[in-house]
C-alpha cells in the first residue's frame, strides 16, 4: 500500500500540469449536464402545455357536441360557430370538472389507495403540487351554477382551467403509479406494508371486534409521519371500521337449537302462562302501619 501511494505521489509530482486540463474537462461536463437537464425540463413543460391545450380542445369539442366522446382514431372537429347556449356549455364543463374531482377524491378518501400510491397526497412532489395548483385555479374560476351570468372571456378562462386541471391530474396520477413507495426507505416501506395489512384486518368482517379495533390503531400508528391523512379520509375510514364493528356487534349469539322450541313443538301446546311476579308491599287506604 505504501508503495502504491509513493508511486502515485511521484506521478502527480511529474504530471501536475494535467490537473488544469482535467479540471476544465470536468467543468465542461458539469455544464453540459446542466444544460441538458434544463432542456429536458423545458421540453417537459412544453409537453404539459401542449397536452393541456389538447385536453381543453377535447373538452370543448365534447361540450359543443352534446357531451359525446370522440371515438379513438376519428378526427376531432371543433365547430367554433356552433350555437350552444352558455348555460348548456357551462353545465358540460362543470360536469368535466366534477369528473376529475371525483377521480382525485377516489385517492384522497381511500386510505388503501393512499398507502399504495402515496405521491398522490404528497404536495412536495412537483407534479402533485402542479395538480393541486390547477385544481385551485379551476375551483376559483368555476361559476356558481350553470345558469350564472358569465361573459365569453370567463367561459374561455374556465375552459382552459378545466383542461389544465384534467391534464395535471392525469400526469400526477401516472407519476404516482410509477413511483409507488420508491421515495421511502426500506424501513418506511415495511411500515407501509404493515399498514396495508392491518387495514385489511380492520375492514374484515370475519375478524373479531378486538382484532379490528387493534388493527385500526396499528394503521394510524404505522402511517404516522409517513402519510398525512386528510380529516375527510380519517372520517371515511372510521365510518368504515365502525360499520364493520357494528355489523359484528349486531350479530348477537343465538341460544342453542335444543333450548329453543321449534314451531312444530309449540303447535299444539298451550300458550305459556306468565309467572306471577312478587308485588311490592303497598298500604291500602284504610290500613295503617303497624
Amino acid at each position: 500500500m505504501e508503495e502504491i501511494l509513493r508511486d502515485l505521489g511521484q506521478f502527480v509530482g511529474q504530471y501536475w500540469w494535467l490537473v488544469f486540463p482535467l479540471m476544465g474537462v470536468a467543468g465542461g461536463v458539469a455544464k453540459s449536464w446542466e444544460r441538458a437537464s434544463k432542456r429536458r425540463h423545458e421540453r417537459r413543460l412544453e409537453t404539459l402545455r401542449l397536452k393541456a391545450e389538447l385536453k381543453a380542445a377535447e373538452i370543448e369539442a365534447r361540450a359543443l357536441n352534446g357531451g359525446r366522446r370522440r371515438k379513438p382514431g376519428s378526427p376531432q372537429v371543433i365547430d367554433s360557430t356552433a350555437s350552444v347556449p352558455s348555460n348548456e356549455l357551462l353545465g358540460r364543463l362543470m360536469a368535466e370538472h366534477d369528473e376529475v374531482t371525483a377521480r382525485w377524491l377516489d385517492y384522497e378518501l381511500d386510505v388503501a389507495k393512499l398507502i399504495a400510491f402515496p405521491a398522490m397526497s404528497d404536495g412536495r412532489q412537483p407534479l402533485t403540487a402542479a395538480f393541486l395548483r390547477a385544481k385551485k385555479t379551476a375551483d376559483a374560476l368555476r361559476p356558481s351554477s350553470a345558469d350564472a351570468k358569465v361573459s365569453e372571456q370567463q367561459i374561455t378562462e374556465y375552459l382552459d382551467a378545466v383542461g389544465n386541471y384534467a391534464v395535471a391530474f392525469e400526469v400526477a396520477e401516472r407519476d404516482a403509479r410509477r413511483l409507488r413507495d420508491s421515495n421511502f426507505s426500506e424501513d418506511e416501506r415495511k411500515r407501509l406494508d404493515r399498514a396495508q395489512h392491518m387495514l385489511k384486518v380492520a375492514l374484515d368482517e370475519s375478524a373479531t371486534r378486538a382484532e379490528r379495533q387493534v388493527a385500526y390503531k396499528r394503521v394510524r400508528d404505522e402511517l404516522d409521519g409517513l402519510i398525512v391523512l386528510s380529516d375527510d379520509a380519517v372520517d371515511v375510514l372510521e365510518k368504515k371500521v365502525a360499520g364493520e364493528l357494528t355489523t359484528g356487534a349486531d350479530a348477537a349469539p343465538h341460544a342453542p337449537a335444543s333450548d329453543t322450541p321449534s314451531a312444530s313443538d309449540t303447535a299444539g301446546a298451550p300458550a305459556p302462562q306468565p309467572q306471577p311476579q312478587p308485588e311490592p308491599l303497598r298500604l291500602k287506604p284504610n290500613d295503617s302501619p303497624a
